[in-house]
């Protein structure tokens, strides 16, 4: 006889392994090279040292003169918070109350739930990566009755919900009905009543609350990153530049070198958008006989520049190109992912006022870059 016990059970027993593995290695090429770990966690909090530059205890002398003064390595705090990243199921009672003398369609249930449960997750957790923390996702630039047009719809897709907060903060919450990619535009469920332009929207509720992202390494207007204000801690600025219409061997070659030398970086992954990996693949195709190709942590397969493999990602703009040191970045943790547990150790729960039951995995995390001088970001590419 099936029931909550035995759906309990099984996310706890069954799934929860399986949805660790698929979060952590199937999320995008990306997520799947960045380390994860628990050190560094106080409390609700990450606090990490982290050494830039060098000793500065070295020089030459004469045979009888005085030795080198002893200088300290130069240290500093990256101090953030713990993210809370959280995805939730829900099950009807009468699913399980129709499923109860059916095993077969119980673990249909259960599959099919999770299954919705990781594609969501995947996608929001593979957004943050290149996110700046914020939460943000669009901005409008007009709206009538449902449809709003939009600035960019890259972070946008069907069904998911968004708070619009309006420039005089009111509030909002729409869900995403569809999304028009070649005109910008998205098709909510009701007619908005509070959306107008400049209006931002966000994933519901989280509104900067996501973890550190790639935007918050590169964007020179964020002043702050790991506590430490940008502008008093200069060598946390990247390596940025503007490329043009072409992309080439040379202008990564040259990106590269740069950061060898200025930084002592050693780029191990680069990530760009679709069109920019066209682009290399056509450049390629002209100056080359044979387009190497690389295979990756979780599966993935990609194309090489002198053994790095480069991957396109829909979460990076049509123009830009990253060029990543991933041994310098790490997914600081206060566990893995785990179902929340309520009274007596279950993890189903019945939805305040309504005949379901819903259950919540949770990760507390957040992302830090050791050396973010030693990545870098080129952009401009393919625009005349």
């Amino acid at each position: 006889m099936i029931d909550l016990t035995s759906a309990q059970n099984a996310l706890k027993e069954a799934y929860l392994s399986a949805a660790c593995n698929q979060l952590n290695t199937r999320t995008n090429p990306l997520f799947a090279k960045i380390k994860q770990s628990s050190s560094d966690v106080y409390g609700k909090e990450i606090i990490k040292v982290a050494p830039f530059g060098l000793n500065g205890g070295i020089g030459a002398g004469s045979e009888t003169g005085e030795l080198p003064t002893a200088n300290q390595n130069n240290y500093v705090q990256f101090k953030t918070t713990l993210k809370n990243l959280y995805g939730t199921i829900e099950i009807s009672d009468k699913a399980v109350r129709a499923s109860a003398s059916n095993s077969g369609a119980f673990v249909d249930l259960l599959s099919a739930e999770m299954e919705g449960l990781l594609s969501s997750s995947k996608f929001n957790l593979g957004r943050m990566l290149y996110g700046d923390g914020s939460g943000l996702v669009a901005t409008v630039t007009s709206v009538a009755g449902s449809v709003a047009d939009v600035d960019s719809v890259k972070n946008l897709i069907e069904g998911m919900v968004v708070d619009a907060i309006a420039t005089n903060e009111d509030i909002e919450t729409l869900r995403i009905k569809y999304v028009d990619r070649a005109n910008k535009k998205v098709h909510f469920t009701s007619t908005t009543t509070k959306v107008d332009e400049g209006t931002k929207l966000y994933v519901q509720g989280s509104k900067d609350h996501e973890i550190t992202g790639l935007g918050a390494i590169f964007n020179s207007e964020i002043e702050e990153l790991y506590g430490l204000k940008k502008a008093d801690n200069l060598w946390l600025t990247p390596y940025t530049k503007k490329v043009g219409a072409e992309i080439s061997d040379e202008v990564l070659q040259e990106a590269i070198d740069t950061l060898e030398e200025n930084t002592g970086s050693n780029i191990n992954f680069i990530t760009c958008g679709a069109k920019v990996k066209r682009l290399y693949q056509n450049y390629l195709a002209t100056y080359r006989r044979n387009i190497d190709v690389t295979e990756l942590e979780g599966g993935y397969k990609a194309i090489s520049f002198n053994g790095i493999p480069v991957v396109s990602d829909r979460f990076v703009d049509d123009d830009t190109l990253y060029m990543l040191d991933t041994d310098k970045f790490t997914l600081h943790q206060l566990c893995d992912w785990e179902w929340i547990e309520g009274e007596g150790g279950k993890i189903l729960r019945q939805k305040a006022g309504y005949p379901a039951y819903t259950a919540t995995l949770v990760k507390y995390a957040d992302l830090i870059c050791d050396q973010p001088n030693g990545q870098a970001k080129l952009t401009g590419i393919g625009v005349e």
